[in-house]
């Protein structure tokens, strides 16, 4: 099942400097992990705010929060997620019956 996910980056609660450059290596390397397990399909930077759009390969919803929680921004208390949505198949693309 495909899940997306919306996040924002705190950067109001916390200081530009308390996104280090250890948190953010730290954080592309979970990604990376994550990614290469095939639970994060794709991630886009978002150009509205600090944040991310994430596709997410899981079998359940507890599946995509325990990746999400395991990331290190989210650890530190430095990032919301904003909704985080199940997806279907869009039926459009089937054949009529």
């Amino acid at each position: 099942m495909q899940f997306l996910s919306l996040s924002r980056r705190l950067v109001d609660k916390f200081p530009k400097e308390a996104f280090t450059p250890e948190l953010a290596a730290r954080e592309t390397a979970r990604v990376r992990e994550l990614y290469a397990a095939g639970t994060l399909r794709q991630v886009w930077k978002r150009g509205d705010i600090p944040g991310a759009s994430i596709l997410w390969e899981a079998a359940s919803e507890a599946h995509v929060r325990a990746a999400i929680e395991s990331l290190p921004i989210y650890q530190a208390g430095m990032l919301e997620i904003v909704a985080l949505i199940p997806l279907e198949p869009y039926p459009g693309f089937c054949p009529a019956i």
